[in-house]
């Protein structure tokens, strides 16, 4: 831990130095979940020629060694240089709404920099905020993201005791995040669509938590203007009354908002992730 607060403590562009060479070790040498990644953006865009694919494999690598640095980065950063980096549009969406004495409920993929926009989000937006997470399996990694990611005082709750705990804080009035793009396990799979161009497996835990408890939810658009820098836009995807909605009617809302974020800047998002390990019958 402690290397990680020395390194922390170095401008990001030193840092920036450093990932730069875990990438051309990593893509050009060892090749990391090179086939998981060309295999995933092919399938995405099959208009797209070899050459275009390779060229967003390449930015999604060096996006994903940035995030390296700007993780070990957030051990120390702090809010003004944050506030820098990092903006977001529309905040008031959350403000408002727990001001109201509302639950919201925030929904975003796994693009670039997801870290920085919970820190960004807990240190200038000023209201409780719950985070559903997955544990990580290292005890150490796991002890360094929950350091990191508690900084500003957002409470992390583990996916598995995310029910007991929202029934406990039910009236409260606070945002809750998910990353609502994640592959179900083969259990938890209730809804099937297409999603770039694939039949795909969605959790609906958001949806069925806003429609019950008639809870406003919101997406988060990302977009990365430069090296270092991000813009993340709220706006509101469904909120109630919820009467008369068909099924899965946020879950396609989010699909849909999540395909157009991602074919704007297709390099931001994580396709080195085996989204689409199960298959439809399985």
């Amino acid at each position: 831990m402690f290397i990680f607060k020395i390194l922390s403590l170095f401008p990001l562009w030193s840092l920036y130095l450093l990932t730069d060479m875990v990438y051309l070790l990593g893509y050009f040498v060892i090749g990391y979940r090179k086939k998981i990644i060309f295999k995933n953006i092919r399938e995405a865009f099959p208009q797209k020629s070899e050459k275009e694919v390779e060229t967003i494999a390449k930015k999604f690598f060096r996006n994903l060694t940035d995030s390296f640095a700007e993780i070990i980065k957030s051990y120390s950063i702090s809010a003004q240089d944050l506030d820098n980096r990092v903006k977001i549009i529309n905040h008031h969406l959350v403000t408002q709404a727990i001001e109201d004495g509302q639950v919201i409920i925030g929904l975003q993929g796994h693009f670039f920099n997801w870290e920085w926009h919970l820190l960004q989000m807990t240190a200038n937006i000023e209201k409780r905020c719950d985070v559903v997470y997955a544990k990580v399996s290292n005890p150490f990694f796991e002890k360094l993201m929950m350091t990191i990611r508690t900084r500003f005082g957002v409470d992390m709750v583990e996916k598995e005791a995310f029910q007991r705990d929202f029934l406990k804080k039910r009236n409260l009035p606070r945002l809750i995040v998910l990353a609502a793009d994640q592959r179900p396990g083969n259990r938890d799979i209730r809804y099937w669509t297409k999603f770039m161009n694939r039949e795909t497996a969605f959790f609906e835990g958001a949806e069925k938590l806003a429609k019950r408890f008639k809870h406003p939810v919101i997406y988060a658009h990302v977009h990365k203007p430069k090296r270092g820098h991000y813009v993340f836009t709220y706006e509101i995807m469904d909120q109630p009354p919820y009467e008369g909605n068909p099924d899965h009617s946020i879950t396609d809302r989010f699909i849909h908002l999540l395909e157009a974020n991602i074919r704007e800047q297709p390099e931001t998002y994580l396709w080195s992730h085996n989204r689409w390990k199960w298959k439809k019958g399985d």
